[in-house]
């Protein structure tokens, strides 16, 4: 996608917000909000606030949106959503994954994370309430570091699969090729270093409040763990974001191992025609259906 067209999405996307907030009544959550933020400030350094809050924020966010993909294994009727029906869950996948998954948050995340003080005060990110933004703008400067980061992820991810770099890194990821949703961080040291440095791009180009810093890891938490999570789920709200890659595009990346390098939205692919084996596929699957 061109800058240009970038810039216009952007500020479509702020006109869009200021007029949506214009138009919604006071929010009766506010109050509670405010009180409880301002709590927080009051019996926390900005230094705890931004590693330990940061942190905990991570944590909840992560397992908790886990909980649903884990819990379909056991339900026959969410079965026929799953992608790859042939390749279930299995408990030693599922624990092999898990130990990965907390050595990277511990060993490799938590010492970024114990950079996010310093991150905000060379920056000079505010966290005091009055200096928030309105939820409608966090959810557009949201979708900005989602431009970013998904550019980031796709030139970058792409790159690791180069053959002379691909077995010594990227294959870890690829060790499940139908992929669940607490595998969505499943990954080398490195390549957690690598893709996960796109995230930070954003912050450093629209954060205003340290409130973005957790909108923005919820939202990405969430966006990325449902497309591991090997189910297409109807109606899901996600797919309702312009250019939403979703669970199938990502699955098939698992499963052909070649395309759909994006991370969350397909434009990319789509312009370097890195998603015409998955199109190719998905044709030959409807056609099996009509037969």
């Amino acid at each position: 996608m061109e800058a240009n067209g970038t810039a216009t999405i952007l500020a479509s996307a702020y006109l869009a917000a200021e007029y949506m907030d214009s138009l919604l009544p006071v929010n009766p959550l506010q109050e509670p909000l405010r009180q409880a933020w301002s709590h927080m400030l009051e019996n926390y350094s900005k230094f705890q606030i931004a590693t330990w809050g940061s942190l905990i924020v991570h944590e909840l966010v992560y397992f908790l949106f886990c909980l649903p993909g884990f819990l379909f294994q056991f339900m026959p009727f969410m079965q026929k959503y799953k992608i790859q029906q042939d390749k279930p869950e299995t408990w030693e996948k599922q624990w092999k994954c898990l130990k990965v998954i907390i050595f990277n948050h511990f060993c490799i995340q938590l010492p970024m994370i114990c950079g996010t003080y310093y991150f905000t005060e060379y920056f000079s990110i505010p966290y005091d309430w009055d200096s928030m933004p309105r939820w409608s703008y966090l959810l557009t400067q949201c979708f900005g570091c989602a431009v970013i980061e998904d550019t980031w992820h796709y030139f970058l991810h792409r790159a690791l699969h180069h053959r002379r770099i691909y077995k010594h890194i990227h294959k870890v990821h690829h060790d499940f090729t139908s992929p669940f949703g607490l595998q969505a961080e499943y990954a080398h040291p490195l390549e957690t270093v690598i893709l996960g440095a796109g995230f930070f791009i954003g912050i450093m180009v629209f954060c205003n409040h340290v409130a973005l810093l957790w909108a923005w890891v919820t939202l990405r938490l969430l966006e990325t763990i449902d497309v591991h999570s090997g189910y297409d789920i109807p109606l899901n709200p996600l797919h309702l974001i312009p250019y939403y890659a979703g669970a199938r595009f990502h699955d098939f990346h698992h499963m052909n191992f070649v395309g759909n390098y994006g991370s969350t939205f397909t434009w990319w692919d789509r312009l370097f025609n890195t998603d015409a084996q998955f199109h190719s596929y998905m044709q030959k699957q409807d056609l099996k259906k009509e037969e």
